[in-house]
């Protein structure tokens, strides 16, 4: 049966996409390797945190379903490539999935389809590493017989502000016929689409994005050390500059950064300046010194705090408190909860979690999970305020704590320690 797209990837980018598809009438076909996912889906669970079940439930009643035949690809008109790009060894993207999911088209599409990839990764991989195979497997001519673009996704897992429909498209394409094939194909159901000059410029303007971030992240994190040692709030700085109503956009200190996207991405562009120009990019090279270090300075910072309180962090009972990378969901993906974990466990901490949004948390070290926030915080030689979901009262839960290391900045009483 023909369908109008087939998105091949049904994660956190992938499955959004769909759901907006077929909420403008598209027919959408979902292709994913992995056979339990795809049996989830059709079942109507949903396993990412932007989709509830009954919004997988309102897509299987408007014609969505997953699948892991591959043949099923040669009925799309579309099909959008959303699968991970974690960083292989040398901080260069690991492309196999990449790879897989565009031989699967290649050996099942027809003349006329729109491909687009969407997974981040370095400049030329549409090009380069897309456009060949597809070429090769199918015998057709990219430009000619079928269209090919790069659109970057822009999904912000928790915001409930923007989404796949109200958040601006770019769109690359091959050749200009490709941009205006794929622009017209996101039009339906894309609020704003941006077209760049070609698949290079798209590519590049994602890795710009989240480089930009990772950067003046790399700043505020830099500047909260020194802050503290010079007895400065830096929350209240970043309050008081934020009040320029020009030239300045806030970024926070935080216990280190997480998700796929900005401690991974900006090495995709650091990556390909290396091997290519020979020499480096020296801005994400030291943001990313910076960021990595984060969980180290936090707990060095703990040690501290127990040590002035006359205790020593080997044998200490410290409780941490949100352990995934991003507030009010359940995506631990590069949390800076795991690295901060190991490092306490290795001078000798007692360690419990509690999250609102992971049942099993499993860093790599001795961790007990806590259900009595309350009585746990209590009891603690020391709370660590690690992610600050909405279900945390922080200014109450450090009133109630021995002692209470705020690294979000939140708490605004005297209780705290603030990173």
């Amino acid at each position: 049966m023909a369908v109008d797209v087939v998105i091949l990837g049904l994660g956190y980018v992938g499955l959004p996409l769909a759901r907006e598809a077929t909420r403008a009438g598209l027919s959408v076909l979902g292709f994913d390797v992995n056979q339990a996912l795809a049996d989830s889906l059709n079942a109507g669970r949903s396993h990412v945190d932007d989709l509830t079940d009954e919004d997988i439930a309102a897509m299987i009643g408007s014609g969505f379903r997953a699948t892991t035949d591959e043949r099923e690809i040669a009925g799309a008109a579309a099909a959008v490539i959303c699968v991970p790009t974690p960083l292989a060894e040398g901080d260069g993207p690991d492309l196999r999935a990449v790879t897989g999911a565009t031989e699967a088209i290649g050996r099942n599409m027809c003349r006329g389809t729109l491909v687009v990839l969407e997974s981040t990764t370095y400049p030329g991989t549409t090009d380069e590493v897309v456009r060949p195979l597809l070429e090769k497997l199918s015998g057709l001519t990219a430009g000619i017989d079928f269209n090919l673009a790069f659109s970057p996704e822009r999904i912000d897992p928790g915001n409930e502000r923007f989404g796949a429909a109200n958040t601006p498209k770019v769109v690359g394409g091959y050749t200009p016929g490709c941009t205006d094939r794929a622009a017209e194909f996101y039009g339906r159901f894309v609020d704003t689409v941006v077209r760049t000059r070609g698949t290079r410029e798209a590519e590049t303007a994602k890795l710009l994005e989240n480089t930009y971030r990772h950067v003046n992240i790399a700043l505020v994190n830099e500047m909260a050390r020194f802050c503290h040692e010079l007895d400065i709030d830096l929350w209240d700085v970043i309050r008081a500059a934020s009040t320029k109503p020009f030239g300045f956009q806030a970024f926070y200190p935080g216990p280190g950064v997480g998700g796929h996207c900005i401690p991974i991405d900006p090495n995709y562009l650091s990556h390909n300046v290396r091997t290519r120009l020979g020499y480096p990019f020296r801005f994400v090279e030291l943001a990313q010194e910076i960021n990595a270090t984060m969980p180290a300075y936090v707990a060095r910072r703990a040690q501290n705090i127990l040590n002035e309180a006359g205790l020593a962090t080997n044998g200490a009972n410290v409780l941490l408190l949100g352990v995934t990378y991003k507030a009010d969901i359940a995506d631990e993906r590069e949390s800076p909860a795991i690295p901060l974990a190991r490092d306490l466990h290795g001078l000798g901490a007692k360690l419990g979690y509690h999250d609102p949004h992971v049942d099993n948390w499993q860093p790599g070290v001795d961790v007990v999970r806590v259900d009595d926030l309350h009585s746990a915080v209590a009891q603690a030689d020391l709370v660590i305020l690690v992610q600050s979901h909405r279900d945390y009262d922080a200014d109450s839960l450090a009133a109630k704590a021995k002692r209470f290391f705020d690294t979000r900045g939140v708490t605004r009483g005297d209780d705290a320690f603030r990173l």
